[in-house]
């Protein structure tokens, strides 16, 4: 049941809540172009992101698997923007959902999805990666944001 606690599952259960709410209570419009075209380039802006992140961290031979020990410290490519590019594309991706669903009821899933994606594996991530790679966790931390 480890499975189900990933952030792609936490990701298709908030996409399918704003897929529902658009669904069976379409309620408001963001507007008729903008809302798609902005959708599109945060789900397209999301995807790219999470490839880069991917791609990077197999470069470096570690584990894109949340719950496991990391090898190594990744802290190039993205990487070095923004400490969590994975999550952040999960993020853009559920927004530009819902903008291009015109879900609107829904947009308070997008705060709610960012809170639990930080407390079920940015938190605990953190804490492995700064026990293991100790100064050099705290050093990178210190240069790159979270998030942005």
């Amino acid at each position: 049941m480890k499975w189900l606690d990933m952030p792609p599952v936490w990701l298709a259960a908030f996409l399918s809540l704003a897929w529902v709410q658009k669904t069976v209570l379409p309620v408001g419009s963001f507007g008729p172009v903008w809302a798609d075209l902005l959708g599109g380039l945060l789900v397209g802006g999301g995807l790219l992101l999470a490839a880069l992140a991917v791609t990077e961290m197999r470069r470096q031979r570690t584990t894109v698997i949340p719950h496991r020990e990391a090898d190594r410290l990744v802290t190039t490519g993205i990487f070095s923007r923004t400490r969590n590019p994975i999550y952040l594309g999960d993020s853009m991706i559920l927004a530009g959902m819902v903008l291009y669903w015109d879900a609107v009821l829904a947009l308070p899933l997008i705060p709610i999805f960012v809170w639990v994606v930080e407390r079920r594996f940015i938190a605990q991530e953190e804490v492995r990666l700064r026990r293991k790679f100790v100064a050099q966790y705290t050093r990178y931390a210190q240069q790159t944001r979270r998030w942005l």
